[in-house]
């Protein structure tokens, strides 16, 4: 089968690294600090892929304005303490340099924050492996196109040859408003239910899945 994809866009959180319960966790023990009751799992895993101040206040719209400073250091101070033991999912480790060593060109589009990013790929040792990143403080929050887009213009690539895959919403939606194609994994923070109105390529249980998606499909 002729490759169909040269680009490969990440996401992060959900999708190469495990950290959804640690995020959620983060959130709820934040809040807690701040004397407002913790949201549920639920409702915070559906925030995980936004930027985090545009994530903190989609989840508690009703807090005064000068509370989210205060909400995100907590935040901040408790998922900084866990991240550098948050593990990758099972595959990743192997996964992402051979999918490099294929010739498929690898980025990266987060939610998180440049200096939260460069921790993950320093502790994860896979930062060799991405010519590019984009971060929510650099640029648009998903699901604006943004990252996406200055990705495809930074690499140079052509946009129907580009893939985003991802495990949240605000994943697919940023592909769809890019105008490129999306895989989503279901092993992240959203249900399967949450990822396939937005018309992803395929659902995949597992990263050796996305893997092997690739390989005969990419």
């Amino acid at each position: 089968m002729p490759k169909q994809f040269d680009l490969l866009i990440f996401d992060w959180d959900g999708t190469l690294m495990d950290s959804a319960g640690v995020i959620v966790e983060s959130i709820q023990r934040a809040c807690l600090d701040i004397g407002v009751p913790a949201p549920s799992e639920r409702a915070s895993r559906q925030i995980i892929g936004l930027g985090l101040v545009q994530a903190l206040q989609t989840l508690l719209p009703d807090l005064s304005a000068d509370a989210y400073p205060h909400l995100v250091e907590r935040y901040r101070h408790h998922y900084l303490g866990r991240d550098l033991d948050i593990p990758l999912f099972a595959g990743v480790d192997a996964g992402v340099p051979a999918l490099a060593g294929w010739g498929f060109t690898l980025a990266v589009a987060t939610g998180k924050s440049r200096l939260g990013l460069a921790r993950a790929l320093e502790s994860s040792g896979l930062g060799g492996c991405f010519a590019a990143t984009r971060c929510a403080d650099q640029t648009h929050s998903k699901p604006h196109p943004a990252m996406v887009l200055e990705l495809i213009d930074e690499l140079d690539a052509d946009p129907a040859r580009t893939l985003v895959i991802g495990d949240t919403s605000h994943d697919l939606l940023m592909a769809a408003n890019a105008g490129v194609a999306s895989l989503g994994v279901t092993y992240g923070a959203h249900e399967p239910d949450d990822l396939q109105p937005h018309a992803p390529l395929a659902l995949l249980d597992s990263f050796t899945e996305v893997q092997a998606w690739l390989a005969a499909n990419a």
